[in-house]
């Protein structure tokens, strides 16, 4: 994919395909200036909002601006920062292109954004990070060398994953 948008542009798209496929009704915004979600799947009177983000490198950039106001390297700061700036009852939508073959789906995980943050905070041995990995080795000089980031296999889209998160967002 070329851009930035590109890659936003088909996350969205086949997020929106892949819960009409499970039956679910599928609102989209689209234009500049969209609230928190992107998407909304409606299944009766449940609605669940939802805020999608593609990749095409193996990993999801989303603290780094708040990492970038508060000077430093306070991550669990820019975690909290960025917690601090989305609604409880919206989830995240994980797109992730890298290696997926224009013929085949690209791997797609359902997480709130508090399981994000934590995450993140546990990220590089506990020093935190800005960017969630879907599967990423830690290097021998790296802050928690030689650790695993790994996205939860749990979190991957299917029906049992979007009941639970329709369950949940009873809760919150």
């Amino acid at each position: 994919m070329k851009t930035n948008w590109h890659v936003a542009t088909a996350a969205e798209a086949i997020t929106a395909a892949q819960f009409a496929r499970l039956g679910f009704d599928v609102s989209v915004q689209y234009g500049a200036n969209q609230p928190e979600y992107d998407l909304v799947v409606i299944d009766g009177a449940r609605a669940l909002k939802l805020s999608v983000k593609g990749s095409n490198d193996g990993a999801w950039g989303l603290t780094q601006t708040q990492l970038a106001r508060l000077g430093g390297a306070n991550y669990h700061g820019a975690i909290e920062a960025w917690l601090g700036r989305h609604k409880p009852g919206t989830a995240f939508c994980l797109v992730q292109f890298k290696d997926v073959p224009l013929s085949a789906m690209p791997r797609i995980y359902l997480a709130w954004p508090l399981q994000i943050a934590e995450r993140l905070k546990q990220a590089a041995g506990g020093r935190g990070d800005t960017t969630l990995f879907e599967d990423y080795k830690r290097g021998p000089k790296a802050a928690g060398a030689g650790s695993v980031e790994r996205m939860p296999s749990e979190w991957a889209l299917s029906q049992d994953r979007v009941d639970q998160l329709f369950c949940e967002l009873l809760t919150r």
